[in-house]
């Protein structure tokens, strides 16, 4: 286990390892340094992306955040508008997918080198309309899958680091708490599960290993923007993808979502999610997340 050491991140005392990129960098790293590590892989992605020190909720703060090597898998799943819309703050509006239905996205996330050191991410989040859209939801959708564009709003993103809770609760203000979780991605299949915060299991998610591509840095981008209040304005966040190697299976077979009646568990029965039409297994990617910016489509609450 790493030796860790104490830092002030957002006015509060937290732990990182001693010498990792926080230790080292404060979210400013020099990337010449960052290309030394064998575990970065290619960096040139990040050298076209200016680091600024911005405003922000706790303070001046360097952005955007950037996460050099990262792994995921997302089952997108059906379910009942009736259910999405009590989730939704108004005048947030699901993403009509089938007659009756929404989608709701279920991602584990795997972050092995980024700027705020090793974490595990897991996230529910409802598909929405853009903010100011107007027309079909079905054109809507299908612009959305061209241009590998979604608005979301989450509903629950807990972490497995103090430091990620912390950054995400104070500077973002989104639905972030501590408990374990895992993912792996290897040849024998995909495996990701979390915990309630009393150690019992809560979501475990399995699924064969799918037919990977790997493909040219920065031939596939794809930006997802998400939706949410804070203080009382709202605010979008978005973050660009730059995957490297990925699977995406339409129905897929042999995929085993079991839930054990912690939160996350609670909160998918409380969407009524069904049958799963995609998943995605992303096993080597890159991140960019910048600060939440306003919003002008929609009106303060």
């Amino acid at each position: 286990m790493a030796e860790l050491t104490e830092v002030e991140f957002a006015g509060r005392k937290v732990m990182v390892p001693k010498g990792g990129y926080y230790d080292r960098f404060r979210s400013n790293p020099d990337l010449d340094e960052v290309a030394k590590d064998p575990a970065a892989g290619n960096i040139d992605y990040f050298r076209r992306i200016p680091k600024v020190m911005v405003p922000s909720r706790i303070g001046p703060t360097w952005a955007p955040n950037f996460y050099y090597r990262t792994g995921n898998v997302q089952a997108l799943m059906l379910a009942p508008l009736k259910a999405l819309r009590s989730m939704l703050p108004t005048p947030l509006e699901p993403l009509h997918a089938l007659p009756g239905h929404g989608l709701v996205a279920l991602t584990f996330f795997s972050y092995a080198v980024c700027d705020n050191d090793p974490y595990n991410e897991m996230s529910v989040a409802i598909v929405i309309r853009r903010p100011g859209a107007r027309g079909p939801h079905a054109l809507e959708l299908l612009a959305s899958v061209r241009r590998q564009s979604f608005f979301a709003h989450v509903l629950a993103l807990p972490v497995d680091t103090e430091i990620a809770r912390v950054r995400g609760v104070y500077g973002y203000q989104l639905p972030k708490w501590l408990t374990d979780i895992r993912l792996d991605i290897s040849s024998s299949g995909v495996a990701a599960s979390i915990a309630a915060t009393d150690g019992t299991p809560d979501v475990t998610l399995t699924a064969p290993v799918p037919a990977f591509h790997r493909i040219p840095s920065q031939s596939r981008l794809s930006t997802n923007t998400s939706i949410g209040l804070v203080d009382g304005e709202w605010r979008q966040t978005q973050f660009v993808t730059n995957p490297i190697e990925f699977a995406q299976v339409l129905f897929p077979r042999g995929v085993k979502l079991s839930r054990a009646g912690g939160p996350i568990s609670q909160l998918l029965d409380g969407l009524a999610v069904g049958a799963i039409l995609r998943l995605d297994v992303v096993k080597d990617a890159q991140m960019v997340l910048y600060l939440p910016r306003p919003l002008q489509a929609l009106p303060a609450v």
